[in-house]
């Protein structure tokens, strides 16, 4: 459910929000996007999602981004005008037009959604998740973009979809791909995956307690005497993965090393507030 947005230079209800037709993200799917959550009124990551997001934009073509503090209030005033935890979406459209000459959008809308968080029950994060193999990779994962047409084409069982391109696994869909061997955490490089703000957080995480976290990409080989599997993202924090595609992870069950990853995330998740 949406409760309010903020489009046009304004706060408005979902009925009032419009963008013209002429824009290029309705038109072409030029535009870029962020989604995180608040938590007891305050954005989870706040300035790393805005960060991402300009770099996204930059790297699109996108230009007179609006100013960073100015977007900031924007996020702090609606989670305050809905009174509740919600789930934020920043969005930078193409605008109505490419400068050819300058290579550039320089109109772009900017707009944010507020909605429900729609956060993974407790129940499931221990349970765990199905995850669906391609064998493609995301374009441009440097950039977070509006088109995740990819994300749609699962079974119904799946939680998300697992990019692994020519035996190489990089990331989900909507989540970065931690592979658990041993006592070692093995996940892709951010040359070949979207930076990911809760990526960032638990290989922080991790190395303080003492793991060894290597950054390759872990192979379609490795899956079937992996020790574990887990998931992170903005929204759905750290869930374990017990099963891709038709291989189960282990027993099928949360491993011991997410348990703990699980744990110290949300303990230390205060210092990531804003």
């Amino acid at each position: 459910m949406i409760h309010l947005c903020y489009v046009n230079g304004k706060f408005v209800g979902e009925e009032q929000a419009s963008l013209p037709l002429s824009d290029l993200i309705i038109q072409r799917g030029v535009g870029v996007f962020e989604a995180f959550a608040s938590f007891g009124g305050k954005s989870l990551m706040l300035t790393p999602h805005m960060e991402r997001f300009i770099a996204s934009a930059k790297s699109s073509g996108i230009e007179n981004i609006p100013d960073t503090e100015f977007m900031k209030g924007i996020v702090r005033e609606g989670i305050k005008r809905v009174g509740k935890d919600v789930r934020i979406r920043t969005f930078l459209t193409g605008g109505d037009y490419f400068d050819a000459e300058k290579g550039c959008f320089p109109e772009p809308r900017f707009f944010v959604i507020f909605d429900d968080a729609g956060l993974i029950s407790e129940e499931d994060r221990k349970k765990g998740v199905i995850l669906e193999p391609v064998s493609f990779g995301r374009d441009n994962p440097e950039v977070k973009s509006v088109d995740y047409r990819a994300t749609y084409k699962m079974p119904r069982e799946a939680y998300d979809i697992l990019y692994c391109p020519n035996g190489e696994i990089t990331e989900c869909g909507h989540s970065n791909f931690f592979l658990v061997s041993g006592n070692k955490i093995i996940t892709a490089p951010l040359s070949r995956v979207l930076k990911g703000t809760t990526r960032s957080a638990v290989i922080e995480i991790a190395k303080q307690e003492g793991y060894v976290v290597e950054e390759r990409c872990p192979l379609w080989s490795e899956l079937t005497g992996a020790s574990e599997a887990f998931i992170t993202g903005s929204m759905k924090l750290v869930v374990p993965a017990v099963k891709i595609g038709g291989i189960t992870i282990a027993d099928g069950k949360q491993g011991e090393i997410t348990r703990r990853i699980i744990e110290l995330y949300k303990k230390y998740m205060e210092r990531w507030l804003e």
